[in-house]
């Protein structure tokens, strides 16, 4: 028995709003305070030229220390601007379609909300990952409801359920902090999502980073 999850990473999103020159030094220093297995650009109410102004700055930041960019819902900015994948929406492009827009070699992400059903369609149909959520309460602007009351919380069992039969990687989203993480680490998330816990937490999203891998460091799981 170790203390340390040998799997579980964290996958960071941005703020729905930003700007890129103002935002970059926060990216820099959050990854820079611990490791980050990718991070997610997803903007809201953003046209083309935003978007290629926010891939442009904030996607070499990302590259340089070898971290995945992943560009929400377009796939053809993916394509475009030669990012490292893209993550679909429920209602966004089939997952077919992305993988015949961007290739064999791109990550392409599903989010399956609660949905044993679409997680399984979504890896049959070729998803590098699929994304389950929210656990938890949530602000988020990409959910269908601005705040989940609790009968609409995931349970952390379909983590365990998803680890023990499929070998597509799982991660968990919505609501999830250092705070709280401990159990969705324990049903077998390979990655922890986060956005608004990174970036409005107290100290900074370089601080949150860090209270991140504190808080993963101690589950105990069994190894070997």
């Amino acid at each position: 028995m170790k203390t340390e999850n040998p799997r579980c990473q964290l996958y960071i999103i941005t703020p729905p709003k930003l700007a890129p020159e103002a935002f970059a030094p926060q990216l820099s220093r959050a990854l820079d305070a611990g490791e980050v297995a990718s991070v997610q650009l997803r903007l809201e109410n953003a046209d083309d030229d935003m978007w290629k102004r926010a891939i442009e700055k904030l996607m070499p930041i990302v590259q340089e220390r070898e971290v995945a960019f992943i560009i929400n819902n377009r796939a053809d900015l993916a394509k475009e601007m030669d990012a490292d994948g893209a993550h679909l929406g429920i209602y966004d492009m089939r997952i077919k379609d992305a993988r015949g827009l961007l290739g064999p070699d791109k990550i392409i992400g599903a989010s399956c909300m609660d949905s044993k059903h679409l997680a399984m369609t979504a890896a049959e149909s070729g998803a590098d990952y699929v994304s389950f959520g929210p656990f938890f309460t949530t602000r988020s602007p990409y959910y269908p409801k601005e705040n989940y009351a609790p009968k609409y919380m995931v349970s952390p069992t379909i983590l365990s359920w998803w680890s023990a039969i499929m070998e597509t990687p799982c991660v968990a989203a919505g609501g999830i902090k250092p705070s709280n993480c401990r159990d969705i680490v324990k049903a077998g998330a390979d990655f922890i999502c986060a956005s608004t816990s990174i970036w409005e937490y107290p100290g900074g999203g370089a601080a949150a980073i860090r209270d991140f891998h504190e808080a993963m460091n101690q589950v105990a799981v069994k190894v070997g």
